[in-house]
């Protein structure tokens, strides 16, 4: 059962400190696996490849079958409902309609000192995009991944997903085609985020990593990082809810169970001023857990890691969402605005009683990939900024920098950089 807070006990406070602190990940230190992994792909390449995707994927990866062409992408497509393609389509426009907003604008100007001043926005040349296998296969994650970086202008577009036993979702590969890939190779793990980041065998360097992943993957992006740039770190997935008793506890514990059943490492919370309705929100997680396909993992994360919290008022839980920084946060109330103002760190904030995490994981527009692990207090979740970079733009003619030059020769001569200082003064002192 998840554990019971209620702001009104005396041992609150460090009762909800030690919540917000607990490692999710159960300690595990994979960097030293995952150090040798990225070294051998450096060292031995495709070989490397090979060796891994033979142990952990039990398939036999070769030159021919290591990238997945055209043909193979049809024969996936022929294999999946029409109608899971047309969600497909649905899902994928209504994302790049949303992205399409973000798209930054340039800018020049020449400020009252007669210097032009600016800035570019420009994509990066490629990116590789990581989709995750294993427990699950998310067709959502190669649409939330790959189409910020086509609407960013990324012209390369390079993703890897690991294939157990050689077996392949078709509708990862669906979604795949309909988002814009150029390259998807049969390779996951670590492995995968290596040969992405220094090339091997057929599989080129990209510039910007970025998807979700295990501790091995996320342990990868955070080593070769640097190398080439990243999304983000990925933890675990989360939900906070904040609900008053006028929900349907049916309704809030299929939205706890939502994230619960991604991981055991996964956490959901409730937050309300309604004792009695977040007993009936227990009762209907019981049930909905009995009848859950995955009952194991699900359970596990609502036992080892959830919150039910009671506040005398629904007017505390801003703070406490604060604190807990969450990847997903609802507010299942009549005004959700009230609090949506006052609330800083969040990943994603849906809005209302009908309003569902569930619906941004898909379709509704915003991208699914989002700050874990507290990382919403100072990061954001996936957009097309990830796949752009920013170059600032200087100019001056003669009176600019005769206008400016003296100041920033000064700042030169206090930091003891005489060359710095030389390269303006003899265009200021030239006659």
């Amino acid at each position: 059962m998840a554990i019971r807070l209620d702001t009104s006990d005396a041992g609150f406070a460090a009762a909800f400190d030690a919540f917000v602190a607990k490692d999710r990940d159960g300690g595990r230190d994979v960097s030293a696996s995952v150090r040798g992994v990225i070294e051998a792909v450096r060292a031995d390449g495709f070989a490397a490849l090979q060796r891994f995707t033979r142990e952990f994927d039990r398939f036999e990866l070769t030159g021919e079958n290591l990238r997945i062409g055209p043909r193979e992408i049809d024969e996936a497509e022929a294999a999946c409902d029409k109608a899971d393609l047309e969600t497909l389509d649905f899902a994928a426009a209504r994302i790049r309609a949303y992205h399409e907003k973000q798209t930054p604008q340039d800018l020049r100007y020449t400020d009252d000192q007669g210097v032009t001043l600016g800035w570019r926005w420009t994509p990066v040349d490629a990116a590789g995009l990581y989709v995750p296998g294993g427990r699950a296969a998310y067709p959502s994650s190669v649409l939330m991944n790959a189409i910020p970086a086509k609407v960013a202008g990324v012209k390369r577009l390079a993703m890897t997903t690991p294939s157990p036993n050689g077996d392949m979702n078709p509708l990862v590969l669906a979604a795949a085609r309909r988002a814009g890939v150029d390259e998807i190779y049969r390779i996951g793990g670590a492995q995968a985020v290596a040969a992405l980041a220094y090339g091997a065998g057929q599989i080129a360097p990209v510039d910007v990593i970025a998807g979700p992943g295990n501790a091995y993957v996320a342990e990868a992006k955070r080593q070769v990082f640097g190398q080439v740039g990243i999304d983000s770190i990925a933890g675990p997935s989360e939900i906070l809810v904040v609900a008053d008793g006028k929900n349907d506890p049916q309704w809030i514990a299929a939205d706890l169970l939502s994230q619960a059943e991604h991981d055991p490492s996964s956490q959901s919370v409730l937050i309300t001023d309604d004792a009695a309705f977040a007993e009936k929100v227990a009762e209907a997680v019981g049930e909905q857990l009995a009848a859950n396909p995955r009952r194991e993992i699900a359970e596990a994360a609502w036992k080892s890691n959830s919150a039910i919290i009671i506040v005398n008022a629904l007017d505390e839980a801003p703070a406490l969402v604060d604190r807990i920084a969450p990847e997903h946060l609802e507010l299942a109330v009549a005004d959700p605005e009230v609090l949506l103002a006052k609330v800083r760190h969040a990943g994603a904030v849906f809005l209302g009683r009908y309003a569902p995490e569930a619906i941004g994981d898909y379709v509704a527009g915003p991208d699914h990939v989002l700050p874990t692990a507290r990382a919403a207090r100072y990061a954001s979740g996936l957009s097309v900024l990830d796949f752009m970079k920013r170059t600032s733009i200087i100019g001056c003619d003669e009176k600019g920098l005769q206008r400016i030059g003296p100041a920033a020769a000064r700042l030169a001569d206090a930091e003891g950089l005489p060359s710095h200082a030389m390269s303006i003064r003899i265009r200021c002192e030239k006659t």
